[in-house]
């Protein structure tokens, strides 16, 4: 690694660029952290799924599953009948709509994360990663939370109150009965929002964690080989948005066809 950083970057002698190796060169620096390795063929796949690829995956996953229990409960909060719960619900989805995302994820890594460790008592050491988790899982949590209103609006009121007069309370009908209707409508908002998510991951790279996007960065400050390092990294997120949009769309088919 320590090589890579301060290498000079390899020019083909003929036509005073880069060699077409530098593309394999900066995909295997930008998934998998590697040092200098020369052909793609010589490395492993344990290798070449390295770092980089899976750093973002797992960040935008545990962000994207805590997000969905804030959603949740910030959407059931903008719907209670309690007043403070509902303008709390309320004045969170709108601050958080209302700044844009790099901003707040300095603010949340840089401000909120510190405080609440020194309200907790506890030392301010909280990790990077941690803190991309965190600062994504919040900010999403405020939009999912507007996706599982309208997914629970959508349910005919008059179901909650037959389920009221069998003898259910308010958690088992939202429980049993809406909740499970609404994540069925939900299910293609909440999928694109996650490949939102996916591809905002790429702005945790501003706290120095070590994913595609920083990744990426390093490898093009210190060999200078920004049009290959960045065209392979695009080419990675798109691969990997592309994919996901299709087994969103198929889902989305499957629906119809049950509704039929």
């Amino acid at each position: 690694m320590g090589y890579l950083l301060f290498a000079p970057a390899p020019i083909d002698p003929e036509t005073g660029e880069p060699g077409d190796n530098e593309y394999n060169a900066a995909y295997e620096f930008i998934i998998g952290g590697l040092g200098d390795v020369g052909d793609l063929s010589e490395v492993s796949i344990t290798d070449i799924v390295g770092s980089g690829i899976t750093v973002t995956i797992y960040t935008t996953l545990a962000a994207f599953f805590i997000a969905m229990a804030l959603g949740l409960l910030a959407g059931l909060g903008r719907i209670s009948k309690n007043v403070i719960i509902r303008n709390t619900a309320t004045a969170y989805v709108e601050f958080i709509r209302g700044v844009p995302t790099l901003v707040l994820i300095f603010t949340i890594a840089f401000v909120i994360v510190p405080e609440a460790s020194k309200y907790l008592g506890v030392e301010n050491n909280v990790p990077q990663n941690s803190r991309a988790i965190i600062a994504l899982s919040i900010i999403y949590g405020a939009f999912l939370a507007e996706i599982f209103r309208a997914g629970i609006e959508s349910i005919p009121r008059g179901q909650m109150e037959a389920a009221r007069s069998l003898g259910m309370t308010y958690g088992q009908s939202m429980r049993y009965i809406i909740l499970p209707q609404a994540l069925r409508n939900i299910s293609p908002a909440l999928g694109n929002d996650f490949i939102a998510m996916l591809k905002d991951s790429s702005l945790v790279s501003v706290l120095a964690v070590r994913d595609l996007t920083q990744q990426a960065r390093l490898y093009s400050g210190s060999s200078f080989r920004f049009r290959e390092t960045y065209l392979v990294l695009t080419f990675l997120y798109l691969t990997m948005t592309l994919t996901l949009s299709l087994i969103l769309r198929w889902y989305e088919q499957r629906i119809r066809a049950d509704e039929r």
